[in-house]
């Protein structure tokens, strides 16, 4: 086996371990995410970072940004919690590039790796920016296929952004019109 072939066999096993690492930690400590709002703006990054950073399993997220909306701006929460989102959906990337992905040959992973190689710009932005628990297959297929990991975050953090911005907003408007907060 040549040098670079090695490294490359390294950085996938390296990459599975981490997805795997980071995906238990955050399950595990699933129930206590929402403390991290007390810190503000950087409490709001890492809640999303880590919602975002599991590869198939739930996280809390959305719920706190929703909430955040009507506690601090709702944009600079949107823009925050995109960032911090968009920068945890490299799990699901690195999953996909370590080659392990366990969900090859799955009907709708198929389908996302043929999105992907079509248009994939547009479906890491469109999926990016809905909420839908498909957006880890995105992650995963871009990574499978080698999509430039800055490429895949330039349009993830688009998505993201604008899906974010527009719970704080909502969350904003409901708390604040139904009396919840004065």
């Amino acid at each position: 086996m040549n040098q670079k072939k090695l490294w490359l066999t390294l950085a996938r096993i390296l990459a599975l371990v981490a997805v795997i690492g980071i995906s238990i930690f955050v399950f595990s400590i699933r129930d206590r995410a929402d403390e991290f709002a007390v810190y503000g703006y950087p409490g709001i990054f890492v809640i999303a970072f880590l919602a975002n950073a599991t590869v198939l399993l739930p996280a809390p997220g959305i719920a706190v940004v929703f909430a955040m909306g009507a506690v601090f701006n709702p944009l600079l929460v949107g823009l925050v919690a995109g960032t911090g989102g968009a920068l945890g959906e490299i799990s699901g990337y690195l999953a996909g590039f370590s080659g392990q992905a366990v969900i090859e040959h799955v009907d709708i992973y198929d389908r996302m790796v043929k999105w992907m190689s079509r248009n994939g710009n547009l479906t890491v932005l469109l999926l990016a920016a809905i909420p839908n628990p498909f957006f880890d297959l995105t992650g995963i297929a871009a990574g499978a296929l080698k999509m430039p990991i800055l490429r895949f975050l330039f349009w993830c953090l688009i998505g993201v952004i604008f899906k974010m911005t527009l719970f704080a907003l909502l969350g904003s408007a409901s708390l604040t019109n139904f009396g919840f907060l004065e």
